[in-house]
Parts: structure tokens; C-alpha cells; sequence
């Protein structure tokens, strides 16, 4: 069973992937356009707000980038970080827990993005066709030639 999960593994991380980046896309899409239900509640933010509207087109830019698996790390390291600042700048000072403070999805979004930047895209990420003709990079062969740990 664990060599079938171990296996699935680069698809269910670029599923997980593919799911964060069209659900951030969306965040964007709402703020910046006004679909979806709008801006908290309605409307679109007025470009150029600080610091709504650059958020807002992080969301939309970066939740693309990473659903197609391009740039994948930098574009969730950016999306990460905006999350970050999203939870301790508007969220946190109203209170200490997500829960009580309405930041639960920018905390989710941070630690989901977090996480890509760490494993990388997975499976079917855009990435995977531009670079099937570069030469492999030290660091992945060396990840792979790895040797196994017994105990």
C-alpha cells in the first residue's frame, strides 16, 4: 500500500497544487473584477488601494502562476508572504486565534503556499514541459541518489 501512496504522490501534490492556485485566482479575480460575488460583499477594490488592490493582483497572479505550475516556488513564496502579512497586519491585531479574528483562509493560504515552496509542483505542472530539455539541476540528482536510511 505504501509504494501505491508513494507512487500517487507527485499527482496528489500537483492536484493540491492546482486546487490552492484556482481558489487563491479566485480571491483575486473577486477583488480586482467585482465576479464572484465581489470584494468583501460586493464591488472591486479601486486600483492602486494599498494594500488591497496589490493584494489583489498577487492573488490573481500568483494563485495562475502556481494552478498552471509555473514558477511555481517563487510565485507561492510571494503568495506566501502576502498571506503572512495579510494575517498579522489585518487579521492578528484583532484578535490572537484565527478562529476569533477572521484570518483563518489568509493562515491556510500561507501555510498551503508555504508548502509548495518546499515540495515544488508535483505532477502535471507546466514547469515539467520547459524543462524537459535542460539538464538536471545538482541539487535534484543529488535529492534523488540519495541513500536510504534503514533502522
Amino acid at each position: 500500500m505504501h509504494a501505491r501512496l508513494n507512487h500517487a504522490q507527485p499527482y496528489a501534490l500537483g492536484l493540491f497544487r492546482i486546487v490552492v492556485g484556482l481558489l487563491f485566482a479566485c480571491h483575486g479575480a473577486a477583488s480586482l473584477f467585482g465576479v464572484l460575488g465581489g470584494a468583501m460583499g460586493g464591488g472591486s477594490i479601486p486600483a492602486g488601494t494599498w494594500p488591497g488592490w496589490y493584494a489583489a493582483v498577487i492573488q490573481l497572479v500568483g494563485g495562475s502562476l502556481v494552478a498552471l505550475g509555473l514558477g511555481t516556488r517563487s510565485a507561492a513564496l510571494i503568495s506566501s508572504g502576502s498571506m503572512a502579512y495579510a494575517y498579522f497586519k489585518v487579521h492578528q491585531p484583532e484578535a490572537l486565534f484565527p478562529l476569533q479574528n477572521g484570518g483563518e483562509p489568509s493562515a491556510v493560504f500561507c501555510w498551503a503556499f508555504l508548502l509548495l515552496v518546499f515540495t515544488g509542483p508535483g505532477a502535471l505542472a507546466l514547469d515539467r514541459l520547459f524543462s524537459r530539455g535542460a539538464p538536471e539541476r545538482n541539487e535534484d540528482r543529488a535529492h534523488e541518489q540519495a541513500p536510504a536510511v534503514t533502522v
